[in-house]
């Protein structure tokens, strides 16, 4: 997994310009306002442009570590296709195991020794390349993709029907694969929930999204002498990101260790899911019940001076709104 210890710089360097870029825009009810400013604006590209070249480098270094030299290219052709058909992360990995594989092939077959000088630099990647670029695009993208839409129709038809299981199985798909297409799918329901006037599941995907990292961000911080140096330089990117909702930043770690740490992180989002529900449901219900009142009530200056005015209703004298106040 020599990929990995090339990867974390595209994640510290990527994460610490968008969180930072987050963190000072001004916020409006639809997330970060950058329409006036465009220097937050351009470091949230650059930064949004360093998170786009982590699968491709990773699946591009870790076919190195299987194949050498020649799994280069390949393995970058694969990581850049995973990210152009959506398949995130799993496309990655699937992307870096074809590249290794197919090369590790092409490398045993016997050939003429005036062919054998070119074959690492221009036979071998030119038939890998193509190889892991068909399958790829033909094979992964469109049952990812299809996959993709029946389990958004899906989760669709599940609705409120039991919160806590619909919970559960929302945070494990945000951790599956960390921003692929699983964790979008989970991201994108919690999202048309809110267009259909129920926060509460939008609210609760907010928490497993942070679980990842900064889970993983802390185990580095606590448990020092069980990381190396590259991954607890991870831990603090990790822990930068997961407190702005970057799943992104668990993925170094899931990289060098999928087996143990991808089943880790989805309990610790499941934990999480449901353990948000009952706080997301008050919060709802808290804000509708602090709706402006509607009711036309005559207004009349108050007896005492008023600490705090805190929203307006109607009622006026004439009709017009009055401001209304409280203790």
């Amino acid at each position: 997994m020599s990929g990995v210890s090339y990867a974390i710089p595209f994640v510290a360097c990527g994460g610490i310009m968008v969180a930072a870029a987050i963190a000072f825009a001004p916020m409006s009810p639809t997330g970060p306002d950058f329409s006036h400013s465009p220097g937050l604006k351009l470091i949230l590209d650059i930064g949004t442009a360093a998170f786009a070249l982590l699968i491709p480098v990773l699946a591009g270094y870790i076919a190195f570590g299987m194949a050498d030299r020649p799994g280069l290219v390949p393995g970058f052709v694969g990581g850049y296709i995973a990210n152009q058909v959506g398949a995130g992360f799993m496309g990655g990995l699937i992307a870096w195991l074809l590249a290794g594989a197919i090369v590790l092939v092409l490398k045993k077959i016997k050939l003429p020794v005036f062919l054998r000088p070119i074959m690492p630099i221009l036979v071998i990647p030119v038939i890998s390349s193509l190889l892991v670029g068909f399958i790829m695009y033909r094979v992964v993208g469109i049952p990812v993709h299809e996959a993709m839409i029946g389990l958004s129709a899906w989760l669709t038809s599940i609705g409120d029907a039991n919160k806590i299981w619909l919970a559960m199985l929302l945070g494990a798909m945000i951790a599956f694969d960390m921003e692929g297409p699983v964790n979008k799918a989970a991201f994108f329901f919690g999202v048309a929930m809110i267009r259909e006037g129920n926060c509460a599941v939008m609210g609760t995907c907010a928490a497993a999204i942070c679980i990842p990292p900064i889970g993983l961000g802390l185990g580095t911080l606590l448990s020092r002498k069980l990381w190396t140096e590259q991954e607890g330089e991870a831990g603090y990117a990790a822990l930068t990101m997961g407190s702005i909702g970057i799943t992104e930043g668990a993925i170094p770690f899931a990289a060098a260790d999928p087996v143990r740490v991808i089943p880790t992180i989805m309990v610790g989002s499941v934990i999480a899911m449901p353990g948000g529900v009952p706080r997301a449901n008050h919060l709802w219900r808290s804000a509708r019940s602090r709706q402006v009142e509607c009711t036309a009530i005559p207004w009349r200056p108050p007896a005492h001076k008023p600490r705090a005015c805190c929203c307006m209703r109607p009622g006026g004298g004439r009709g017009g709104w009055a401001p209304r106040f409280g203790m």
